[in-house]
C-alpha cells in the first residue's frame, strides 16, 4: 500500500504507456494503490496484462491492452478504450521510450528518426488523442524524460534530443492548455530496470560513484515522483521539469 494513503486517485483514471516493466510497472501499481482505476498499456501485451493482473489480485482496479504508442491510430483506439471503461480520464503518464546509442556521425536517418518518433512523436501523439478528455477531468500529464535532457553523456546525441525535446515541451502544454490540464515532467537520473542487470558491472559503480545518494534509483523512487506531479498535491505545479536523479546532476563527481 502506498505511503501516501489509498485514497489520493480514488474515483479516477490513469493510462499509463511502457507500463510492463521497470518505471511504468511501478507507477500502474503506485497509482492502483491510491486508489486509481489503471489502464495498463505497452506494446508487450503479455507483460500490460500481467501488470494488470497483479494490480487485480491485489485489490486494485485495472485493465490492460496493447499499445504501439507510435500508432496514431492506436492511441485512438486506447482513448475510446479508456471512454468505454470508465468514461474520463485524469491522469496520462507517457512512458515510452528506449536509449538508441550512438554519436552523430555514426548515427543513419533511420536511426535518428526513429528514437525521436518513440521518445517525442508519441508523447505529441497521445496528448493530442487524450486532450479532450483530460480538459473534461481538468486532468494532469506526467512525461518520463531523462537526466539525458540536462547533462551531456558521450554517444547518445539522439536520445538527448528527444528527451531535451519533451522538457520544451512540458512547458509549451503547460501554458496552451492552462487552466484546464496541468503538464510536468520527471527526469529520471540512473535507475535500477532491467537494462542495469546487463550493465558492466564497473559502469554501474562508476555511476553510483558519481550520484550523491550513493546508489541507483528504484523504479518505485520515480513512481512516487510521478504520482506527485499526478496528484492534487501538485494543484499548484505545471509546466516543470522534476529531476529524480539521485543529484547527478548537480554532482561535480567525475
Amino acid at each position: 500500500m502506498s505511503r501516501a494513503g489509498p485514497t489520493r486517485f480514488t474515483g479516477r483514471t490513469a493510462l499509463l504507456t511502457a507500463a510492463a516493466s521497470g518505471i511504468g510497472e511501478a507507477t500502474a501499481h503506485r497509482l492502483a494503490a491510491e486508489g486509481a482505476s489503471v489502464l495498463v498499456t505497452d506494446v508487450d501485451a503479455e507483460g500490460a496484462r500481467r501488470v494488470a493482473e497483479e494490480i487485480g489480485a491485489q485489490g486494485g482496479r485495472a485493465r490492460h491492452r496493447a499499445l504501439d504508442v507510435t500508432s496514431v491510430d492506436a492511441w485512438t483506439e486506447a482513448v475510446e478504450a479508456v471512454t468505454s471503461w470508465t468514461g474520463h480520464l485524469d491522469v496520462l503518464h507517457l512512458n515510452a521510450g528506449q536509449n538508441f546509442p550512438g554519436a552523430a556521425h555514426e548515427l543513419d536517418d533511420a536511426a535518428w528518426h526513429d528514437q525521436l518518433r518513440l521518445c517525442l512523436d508519441s508523447v505529441f501523439y497521445g496528448v493530442r488523442a487524450a486532450v479532450p478528455l483530460l480538459s473534461t477531468a481538468r486532468g494532469a500529464v506526467v512525461i518520463t524524460s531523462s537526466v539525458h535532457a540536462v547533462i551531456g553523456f558521450k554517444g547518445f546525441p539522439a536520445y538527448a534530443a528527444a528527451k531535451g525535446g519533451i522538457n520544451a515541451l512540458v512547458r509549451q502544454l503547460a501554458v496552451e492548455y492552462a487552466g484546464q490540464i496541468r503538464f510536468n515532467a520527471v527526469l529520471p537520473g540512473a535507475v535500477a530496470t532491467a537494462l542495469w542487470a546487463e550493465t558492466p558491472p564497473e559502469y554501474k559503480a562508476q555511476t553510483i560513484a558519481r550520484t550523491p545518494v550513493g546508489r541507483l534509483g528504484a523504479p518505485e523512487d520515480i513512481a512516487a515522483a510521478v504520482a506527485f506531479l499526478a496528484s492534487e498535491d501538485a494543484s499548484f505545479v505545471t509546466g516543470q521539469n522534476l529531476l529524480v536523479d539521485g543529484g547527478r546532476s548537480i554532482s561535480s563527481q567525475e
